[in-house]
């Protein structure tokens, strides 16, 4: 009786994280991960959720609009995240976190807090690092501004770092789903069913078959390339072009709400979504900004869960939807996207 009341209390005391907005596969929420986390919305997803894939806010030097820690106080709040995300996770599912480059304010030198984020990451979540990724994407804008473009000191950065990581270093993947398309060297080589066979310089020894069989496309690489759809795996076409992020931005300035800043690219999560879950599994994204994760996840089939910190971000991510079910019970504020309606990261 006592742990029922004492259950109770717990319920009403939790912080609310509302819905902003729903769809065939997925819903929407406005609170920070913090929040989310000690409600009721995550506490049903534990042990459920196939893939964490997200973005959270880079640790940058200054402080931007959507809401990012700085220095040693993001580490210890990216590391104090860690193990009650993964407690969400099914035994056989992934985290894939995205993390850009920062700099040492005032100099051209790099910081290495993005990296020693990601390994306090991991062991505070008792994760293995299945694999380490590169997400280029060379149309980036030059910067440092300071550095590249002013005193032409640095080179343009144009990547940034991609970890996955799972709980077992047996994780659901499967590269096949994820096939690039044949070069032309490859197509010659598959129809004339001839080339150069035996040992190579580097010792390797390549038998008279070896590339005969044809597999529908060659293997992506750890390098996921952004600029170019020859670099994506076909199955993922569907979800290139500038019309994806176009009726986003649409939306936002008809229903007078502010894009977010720092949109994540569609082929990242699209990527991973695809090389990592099955269809109709539940797909999780704690810092959704524009929510292109939960859109991504409802083209593929997939369900999914989004959290964003600020209403006003998460009010215009409906703009990535055909169709959604608005929340009638939100407060006027929260509907019409207010920037005050929920805190920022």
């Amino acid at each position: 009786m006592k742990q029922l009341k004492k259950s109770k209390r717990a319920r009403r005391s939790a912080p609310v994280v509302p819905e902003i907005y729903r769809t065939d596969l997925g819903r929407m929420y406005a609170g920070t991960i913090e929040d989310a986390l000690a409600g009721p919305v995550l506490s049903k997803a534990k042990g459920k959720v196939n893939l964490i894939v997200t973005s959270p806010p880079f640790p940058l030097v200054t402080k931007k609009q959507y809401g990012n820690e700085t220095g040693e106080t993001y580490l210890r709040w990216l590391q104090d995240l860690a193990p009650r995300l993964v407690e969400l996770l099914t035994p056989d599912g992934s985290i894939v976190l995205e993390i850009g480059n920062a700099w040492v304010e005032g100099i051209p030198a790099m910081s290495t807090l993005p990296l020693e984020a990601l390994l306090a990451f991991k062991k505070a979540g008792e994760l293995y690092l299945c694999q380490h990724a590169i997400c280029h994407n060379p149309a980036r804008l030059p910067g440092p501004a300071a550095w590249v473009t002013v005193k032409r000191m640095r080179l343009k950065d144009t990547f940034t770092h991609v970890w996955w990581m799972s709980r077992t270093p047996w994780p659901k993947a499967d590269n096949r789903r994820v096939l690039l398309p044949y070069s032309a060297d490859m197509k010659r080589l598959l129809a004339k069913k001839t080339y150069n066979a035996g040992r190579r310089p580097s010792g390797h020894v390549i038998s008279e078959e070896g590339f005969f069989a044809d597999h529908g496309g060659s293997i992506s690489a750890n390098v996921i390339d952004l600029d170019t759809t020859a670099r994506l795996p076909g199955s993922l076409l569907k979800l290139t072009g500038t019309t994806w992020d176009a009726r986003y931005r649409d939306y936002c300035k008809a229903h007078d709400v502010p894009p977010h800043p720092a949109r994540m690219q569609q082929g990242l999560p699209a990527f991973f979504i695809e090389y990592l879950t099955d269809k109709n599994d539940l797909v999780f994204d704690p810092f959704a900004g524009s929510n292109t994760t939960g859109a991504v996840a409802e083209e593929l089939a997939r369900r999914w869960i989004a959290i964003e910190a600020r209403a006003d971000y998460a009010e215009g991510s409906k703009g990535r939807f055909d169709r959604f079910t608005a929340s009638p019970d939100l407060p006027k504020a929260i509907r019409k996207g207010s920037r005050n309606a929920a805190p920022a990261r």
